[in-house]
């Protein structure tokens, strides 16, 4: 759109008139993030109420928008990224979130580990210095005082305040293990997400061939990463009577755990009755 024809538009934000304004709202959302911060400089510099709560409107429908495009395309990846699916559910909430500042703060976490192991560690002893690093250096863990928080679920908060849910730390600690090249990978686990690390050779080997690469052993990042083997998994399913499947064993796709994490954020707003947000929140996790 033309600058004099988006000005024009914009000057007519506080017409009384419902059905002009619904027009201009309709022209205005179909442009893209560019114009938010123009129509951000015309909020800081109105007097006028009015104008101000359509602005605020108009600035949240677009960064949605954004967002959910984003997500949509994120999905439709053969491989994505898990560190991209959790930044874009994150923007949602912190439409202005920089993407380099998060990722140096996990950087800067897997760096503190990789000044700690060497190629000598057998896996376990490697799993155990990121432990050490993860949970006692940075004092990550599940927000148990207001497990049901939507803050749980955002990444750049679960970096500030070291509290997050299963999910949220779960994810963290697999972006953090997969920046120091440690094979983990995400187990469709019922309640509590596990991470199963796999044998890397083995996992090469059997690459193509359809074969399930074999789990040395599972970490529970809920609970300070502790390694549990197959023994301890078939005991916890056994308890809870969720039998049969050998998905519960084996790694499952990144987008499954990004999906339980909308899923865990769209039940915290839900508790707090903020309908709106579930609404979107919806809207993005019927396409993924």
């Amino acid at each position: 759109m033309k600058s004099d024809r988006l000005q024009a538009l914009i000057t007519l934000l506080d017409d009384p008139d419902e059905a002009v304004y619904e027009e201009v709202e309709q022209q205005l959302l179909c442009e893209d993030s560019k114009i938010v911060d123009q129509l951000e400089h015309i909020w800081e510099t109105s007097l006028d109420e009015l104008i101000q709560m359509r602005i605020e409107n108009l600035i949240q429908q677009i960064q949605f928008s954004e967002t959910r495009t984003k997500l949509w395309n994120w999905n439709n990846q053969k491989e994505v990224d898990l560190f991209e699916g959790i930044f874009l559910i994150s923007s949602y909430q912190y439409p202005d979130l920089k993407l380099k500042s998060i990722k140096s703060k996990i950087q800067k976490i897997s760096n503190d580990v990789w000044l700690e192991i060497n190629n000598r560690l057998t896996s376990l002893e490697k799993i155990t210095v990121l432990n050490h690093i993860f949970y006692d250096t940075n004092k990550f863990s599940v927000n148990l005082n207001n497990l049901n928080s939507p803050q749980n679920c955002y990444i750049n908060q679960l970096l500030e305040t070291k509290k997050g849910n299963a999910i949220s730390i779960a994810i963290l600690y697999a972006l953090v293990a997969r920046e120091l090249s440690l094979p983990v990978h995400f187990v469709n686990f019922p309640k509590t997400p596990l991470l199963a690390y796999v044998d890397a050779e083995a996992a090469q080997k059997a690459h193509g061939r359809g074969h399930q690469s074999p789990v040395l052993f599972y970490i529970n990042p809920s609970n300070k990463g502790a390694i549990i083997g197959r023994k301890e998994v078939d005991y916890f399913l056994n308890k809870n009577e969720q039998f049969g499947s050998d998905d519960f064993y084996k790694p499952c796709e990144d987008k499954i755990i990004v999906k339980k994490l909308l899923g865990s954020l769209i039940e915290s707003y839900e508790s707090l009755g903020h309908q709106d947000k579930v609404k979107d929140l919806r809207q993005i996790s019927n396409f993924l």
